[in-house]
């Protein structure tokens, strides 16, 4: 006899890491028994984007047009949410899991809600301001405090961020913890590595500290560059002096990039996870990261670390990378070692032993 086909409504956006995160994960829940509906919100996915997902078995694509949560307000949102929830009941789905947490808030869901959190704005606003929350987004906390206390489930993608959460919105415990995954590239090129730096993510986040490395770019006597969009939804923009800019990069010429073996940087003053991280340290490059406690977490023992700000310590520690060979090899094989922690097979497991769980609660209740 086979085995029942669990069917599954995911939210994702094509904006940033949640795109992969949950790409990733429909297509390793295939084999575990799982079918995915993906329900887009916010600008629709890029034709490459769409491509792979067609690759993908088991895994509907449905752009739904509903506006992201964090570029919108708290009626859109709720209509979202109502949206979101009339597809479930079409598509017939036995769960539900919410990459935006806060559509959970105040919504009748017809199974399961599992919220996964890679971000929020009151999260974002604790790393990027000293100020008190701007009154303007108190409605999308509230949301998330509301949903956190009522979703059957709330995963984090670290420990860290978990912690994080607990504190913002005075949780009993933090969220459970189930690392992201990224499939490693099938080979690495044997290349003793280009004499360059490469920097990737929401360039217009001024959380990815965009100024500092375009100031160690001026430090650097090799190309350092930018891989990743300046122009935010919203409508936020970026720009630099001294960096070169690579604009956004599809994946196959991330992938290009990243198979040079650049030293990867990230400047971040907040990072939930990282997949872009991940995906520079599975082709074996050497990392220097921000001394966050995301990256230390996850990166201990793996990369060099830097304080956010310091723009010449980012400058030294790339220059240093470039110029010892050795400790180039040692350490983008320390980062392909650790990075085969973060398996995409692995984050589909423990996700589907939450939803079996609460599968199994719902049927004995």
């Amino acid at each position: 006899m086979s085995r029942r086909i669990t069917r599954l409504l995911m939210t994702v956006d094509a904006v940033g890491g949640v795109w992969q995160y949950a790409t990733e994960l429909a297509c390793a829940l295939r084999p575990l028994g799982f079918e995915t509906v993906l329900a887009v919100l916010g600008p629709p996915p890029a034709p490459e984007q769409r491509d792979a997902i067609k690759r993908c078995k088991g895994v509907k694509l449905v752009e739904t047009g509903l506006p992201l949560d964090w570029t919108s307000e708290a009626t859109s949102t709720r209509r979202a949410a109502a949206e979101l929830a009339a597809l479930a009941r079409r598509e017939k789905v036995d769960l539900i899991h919410l990459n935006s947490p806060a559509l959970a808030a105040g919504q009748a869901w017809s199974a399961p809600v599992v919220a996964v959190a890679h971000g929020c704005l009151a999260s974002w606003w604790d790393a990027a301001r000293t100020e008190p929350l701007d009154p303007v987004f108190v409605w999308h906390r509230e949301m998330m405090a509301q949903a956190f206390r009522t979703c059957d489930r709330v995963i984090a993608p670290s420990a860290s961020f978990a912690e994080t959460l607990r504190r913002i919105y005075a949780l009993p415990t933090a969220p459970q913890v189930v690392y992201n995954g990224r499939a490693l590239p099938a080979r690495v090129r044997a290349t003793a590595g280009t004499n360059s730096a490469l920097t990737a993510g929401r360039m217009w986040d001024e959380v990815k500290n965009l100024a500092t490395l375009d100031q160690a770019a001026a430090l650097i006597s090799y190309p350092f560059c930018a891989a990743g969009s300046l122009t935010a939804p919203h409508g936020e923009t970026a720009s630099a002096s001294h960096l070169r800019l690579l604009g956004q990069l599809d994946a196959a010429a991330f992938a290009a990039k990243l198979e040079q073996r650049p030293v990867f940087v990230s400047a971040a003053t907040f990072e939930p996870f990282g997949l872009a991280v991940l995906e520079a340290a599975g082709a074996r490059c050497p990392l220097v990261l921000s001394d966050i406690p995301t990256f230390r977490e996850l990166w201990d023992g793996a990369a060099v670390f830097v304080d956010p700000l310091d723009a010449p310590g980012f400058a030294s520690a790339v220059e240093a990378i470039v110029r010892d060979p050795g400790r180039r090899d040692a350490l983008g094989e320390a980062a392909h070692s650790r990075a085969q922690r973060y398996a995409p097979e692995r984050m589909a497991g423990l996700m589907a032993e939450h939803y079996r769980d609460l599968l199994a609660a719902r049927l004995a209740a």
